[in-house]
Protein backbone atom coordinates (compact mmCIF):
# COMPACT_ATOMS: atom_id res chain seq x y z
CA UNK A 1 0.00 0.00 0.00
CA UNK A 2 1.23 3.45 -0.98
CA UNK A 3 0.53 6.38 1.46
CA UNK A 4 2.01 9.09 -0.67
CA UNK A 5 -1.65 10.83 -0.93
CA UNK A 6 -1.90 11.69 3.08
CA UNK A 7 0.63 14.22 2.70
CA UNK A 8 0.57 17.26 0.03
CA UNK A 9 4.28 18.26 1.12
CA UNK A 10 7.28 15.67 1.74
CA UNK A 11 6.48 14.46 5.58
CA UNK A 12 8.54 17.11 7.80
CA UNK A 13 10.65 15.73 10.81
CA UNK A 14 7.11 16.01 13.14
CA UNK A 15 5.41 13.99 10.50
CA UNK A 16 8.43 11.18 10.74
CA UNK A 17 8.39 11.09 14.54
CA UNK A 18 4.32 10.00 14.39
CA UNK A 19 5.01 7.74 11.54
CA UNK A 20 7.96 6.10 13.99
CA UNK A 21 5.63 6.58 17.32
CA UNK A 22 2.83 4.35 15.10
CA UNK A 23 5.20 1.85 13.51
CA UNK A 24 6.61 1.16 16.92
CA UNK A 25 3.80 0.49 18.07
CA UNK A 26 3.33 -2.67 15.59
CA UNK A 27 6.80 -4.09 16.04
CA UNK A 28 6.77 -7.50 17.51
CA UNK A 29 5.79 -7.90 20.89
CA UNK A 30 9.20 -10.04 21.54
CA UNK A 31 11.39 -6.83 20.35
CA UNK A 32 9.25 -4.53 22.20
CA UNK A 33 9.24 -6.37 25.48
CA UNK A 34 12.73 -5.53 25.98
CA UNK A 35 13.50 -2.62 24.61
CA UNK A 36 13.32 -0.65 27.75
CA UNK A 37 14.78 2.75 27.81
CA UNK A 38 15.44 3.75 24.19
CA UNK A 39 15.02 7.09 22.67
CA UNK A 40 14.08 7.63 18.81
CA UNK A 41 15.60 10.69 16.97
CA UNK A 42 14.35 11.89 13.52
CA UNK A 43 17.09 13.67 11.47
CA UNK A 44 17.22 14.82 8.02
CA UNK A 45 20.40 12.76 7.28
CA UNK A 46 23.55 10.96 9.09
CA UNK A 47 26.11 13.80 10.42
CA UNK A 48 29.40 13.51 8.64
CA UNK A 49 31.35 11.81 11.81
CA UNK A 50 28.56 9.19 11.21
CA UNK A 51 29.09 8.36 7.11
CA UNK A 52 32.79 8.27 8.03
CA UNK A 53 32.41 6.20 10.79
CA UNK A 54 30.00 3.78 8.62
CA UNK A 55 31.98 4.24 5.39
CA UNK A 56 28.98 5.70 3.62
CA UNK A 57 29.09 6.61 0.16
CA UNK A 58 26.29 8.55 0.23
CA UNK A 59 24.19 10.61 2.92
CA UNK A 60 21.66 8.58 1.13
CA UNK A 61 23.06 5.25 2.32
CA UNK A 62 21.54 5.45 6.18
CA UNK A 63 18.41 5.19 6.79
CA UNK A 64 18.55 4.72 10.47
CA UNK A 65 21.27 3.48 13.43
CA UNK A 66 21.53 2.50 16.49
CA UNK A 67 23.64 4.22 19.34
CA UNK A 68 24.01 2.42 22.46
CA UNK A 69 25.50 -0.45 24.04
CA UNK A 70 23.93 -3.92 22.26
CA UNK A 71 22.21 -6.17 25.13
CA UNK A 72 24.77 -9.08 23.77
CA UNK A 73 27.30 -6.46 25.73
CA UNK A 74 25.64 -5.15 28.48
CA UNK A 75 26.47 -6.03 32.22
CA UNK A 76 23.69 -6.09 34.75
CA UNK A 77 26.68 -3.96 36.58
CA UNK A 78 26.67 -1.41 33.94
CA UNK A 79 26.16 2.16 34.86
CA UNK A 80 24.60 3.73 31.23
CA UNK A 81 26.13 7.03 30.50
CA UNK A 82 22.84 7.70 28.11
CA UNK A 83 20.03 6.47 26.76
CA UNK A 84 20.40 4.72 24.09
CA UNK A 85 18.96 5.82 20.60
CA UNK A 86 17.59 5.09 17.64
CA UNK A 87 18.35 7.46 14.26
CA UNK A 88 15.88 7.52 11.60
CA UNK A 89 17.40 9.52 8.75
CA UNK A 90 14.26 11.65 7.54
CA UNK A 91 15.62 12.27 3.89
CA UNK A 92 17.15 8.74 2.77
CA UNK A 93 13.83 7.07 4.35
CA UNK A 94 11.69 9.59 2.02
CA UNK A 95 13.67 8.59 -1.06
CA UNK A 96 13.58 5.09 -0.33
CA UNK A 97 10.23 5.18 0.37
CA UNK A 98 9.48 6.89 -3.30
CA UNK A 99 11.85 4.63 -4.66
CA UNK A 100 10.05 1.31 -3.50
CA UNK A 101 6.51 2.88 -3.19
CA UNK A 102 5.79 1.20 0.17
CA UNK A 103 3.46 2.48 2.77
CA UNK A 104 5.74 4.71 4.93
CA UNK A 105 4.98 3.37 8.26
CA UNK A 106 5.74 0.04 6.77
CA UNK A 107 9.34 1.41 6.19
CA UNK A 108 9.90 3.01 9.27
CA UNK A 109 8.89 0.21 10.72
CA UNK A 110 11.43 -2.13 8.97
CA UNK A 111 14.13 0.45 9.60
CA UNK A 112 13.06 0.13 13.40
CA UNK A 113 12.97 -3.59 13.44
CA UNK A 114 16.42 -3.53 12.05
CA UNK A 115 18.09 -1.44 14.34
CA UNK A 116 16.45 -2.88 17.53
CA UNK A 117 17.16 -5.63 16.25
CA UNK A 118 20.60 -5.11 16.49
CA UNK A 119 20.28 -3.91 20.25
CA UNK A 120 19.71 -7.08 20.84
CA UNK A 121 22.16 -8.82 18.53
CA UNK A 122 20.01 -10.38 15.91
CA UNK A 123 21.18 -10.85 12.50
CA UNK A 124 19.65 -9.80 9.84
CA UNK A 125 17.58 -13.03 8.96
CA UNK A 126 16.40 -13.12 12.92
CA UNK A 127 14.93 -10.12 11.92
CA UNK A 128 13.28 -10.54 8.19
CA UNK A 129 11.74 -14.08 10.09
CA UNK A 130 10.18 -11.74 13.04
CA UNK A 131 9.02 -9.40 10.27
CA UNK A 132 6.94 -11.56 8.82
CA UNK A 133 5.85 -13.19 11.45
CA UNK A 134 4.21 -10.24 12.74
Amino acid sequence: MHDVGRFTTPPDLADLEAQAREAFATIPGELRQHVGEIAIQIEDFPDDETLEEMECESPFDLLGLYRGVDMTRKSVMDVPDDVDMIFLYRRPILDYWCETGDDLVSVVRHVLIHEIGHHFGLSDEDMERLEAEA
